[in-house]
């Protein structure tokens, strides 16, 4: 089967992965990968069924993508979580999808096209072997993303991934540690599970520092990034790992979700407003300069104005490097969904924008202080529509966080420059280059 592959991949970090594994799996059959979807013959869509939105957009990805038939594609492949989750009720319902693959089916990929040329649609949900293969990388070429586990063993209220992806269970260290050697120089690695700090426990005992440690060890690994890290478990050890080893960026992504005790309690989460200011305290005071970016839900059932107002001033409190905000989904098939008090979705909706509005001012106070200074910027690309180069600073994680817009006369995309910071917007930084750093 000599065909040409494109792909439409939605939704997180972690499930970029599982596409580029089926881009491998592409690969390793011989056959052509563009990014140009009009040439694909075959397309791929990675979709999410983390939220409602997320899953009316990958079902929009199918029913917009099925247009390219008037061209060359011949068949949509729809993977991923949806399929994993859904599976009875879309595949009958959704024509437009050839093949139905999950989670764990990349080994069946190509036995399942094949199939469907010869018999028509197929629905290959949970038949594959479950095997890793080679990854085919989506992002710039000098960052990766590493999944060290999969699957969740928590049970938030609100959320459907252990249902989607199963109890949480870690790769090997071996076959990280191999992997990550095998994606060549990489200046960024960026670990991702849906929660990185409990890698190894569903075994007995935690190794998230010997993974750690084993990583940065790698001569093409320069630095590594640490990202969901669940605050109860972010120990001893591994601030002092995160402290002392030169390889790992001073900076951690912890989703508190809310600071209200009575709220966190009600979503099933372990921390409680004291718990995570103490945490925050500590983290600053014991590893210099940490950043620190976390995720907050808005509208949870029965949250009260009162207990809104006080999630802003938490924010107030804790002054946050960066900060994502989302409106409270109510997913069947998880406790919340029954829950009383449930919150309409123009007060959600509200409560969102306010966040963002406190955070704002929080952010903008944060970044000025760069104004004039002059920050190592490693640099991810071109803005062609603001005739500039853009990059991260370290307090920035790649796609989710703010970036450096810069001014040079040329700027190589994997390079570090020294960067004089000229102003703010509150959101992205503004400067030139003031020299390159080999």
């Amino acid at each position: 089967m000599q065909k040409i592959f494109g792909m439409i991949s939605l939704g997180c970090d972690k499930n970029r992965v599982d596409g580029e594994r089926l881009l491998g799996e592409v690969k390793r059959h011989g056959c052509e990968i563009t990014d140009d979807i009009s040439r694909a013959q075959i397309l791929i869509i990675n979709t999410c069924a983390f939220l409602n939105a997320a899953r009316e957009e990958s079902i929009n990805a199918v029913l917009e993508s099925n247009g390219y038939r008037n061209g060359v594609l011949e068949k949509i492949v729809v993977t991923g979580c949806l399929p994993e989750k859904f599976i009875g009720e879309l595949f009958p319902a959704l024509t437009e999808g050839d093949v139905f693959l999950g989670v764990n089916d990349a080994s069946e990929l190509f036995p399942a096209l094949e199939r469907s040329y010869k018999e028509g649609r197929v629905n290959a949900v949970g038949t594959g072997n479950g095997c890793m293969p080679a990854r085919v990388v989506s992002t710039v070429p000098h960052l990766k993303y590493l999944k060290i586990a999969d699957g969740c063993f928590r049970h938030c209220t609100y959320c459907l991934i252990p249902k989607i992806r199963g109890k949480y269970h870690s790769y090997p260290i071996e076959e990280l540690v191999a992997e990550a050697a095998g994606l060549g120089e990489t200046e960024e690695l960026v670990l991702v599970a849906q929660d990185t700090t409990r890698y190894g426990e569903e075994s007995g005992a935690n190794k998230f520092c010997e993974l750690l440690r084993k990583l940065t060890a790698l001569e093409n690994i320069r630095h590594i990034r640490i990202l969901y890290c669940y605050p109860e478990a972010i120990t001893e050890e591994l601030i002092a790992e995160i402290r002392d080893n030169p390889k790992i960026i001073k900076y951690l992504d912890i989703p508190f979700q809310h600071s209200e005790t009575r709220i966190l309690k009600l979503m099933g989460r372990m921390g409680t407003r004291e718990s995570y200011l103490n945490l925050l305290k500590k983290l600053r005071k014991e590893i210099k300069g940490l950043a620190v970016r976390s995720t907050f839900m808005a509208g949870f059932p029965s949250e009260t104005e009162e207990e809104h107002a006080a999630l802003c001033a938490f924010l107030q409190e804790a002054k946050l490097e960066n900060c994502g905000f989302f409106a409270y989904s109510r997913e069947p098939d998880t406790p919340a969904y029954r829950m009383k008090g449930q919150v309409p979705a123009r007060v959600k909706n509200k409560r969102v924008r306010e966040l963002y509005g406190v955070q704002k001012n929080i952010s903008l106070e944060n970044l000025q202080k760069y104004v004039g200074e002059t920050l190592t910027v490693l640099c991810d690309g071109i803005d062609y529509e603001n005739s500039c180069f853009v990059g991260r600073a370290y307090f920035q994680a790649y796609e989710i966080d703010g970036v450096v817009r810069f001014t040079a006369p040329r700027a190589q995309t994997g390079g570090y420059y020294s960067v004089t910071i000229d102003k703010t917007d509150g959101y992205d930084l503004f400067g030139h280059l003031l020299e390159e750093l080999l």
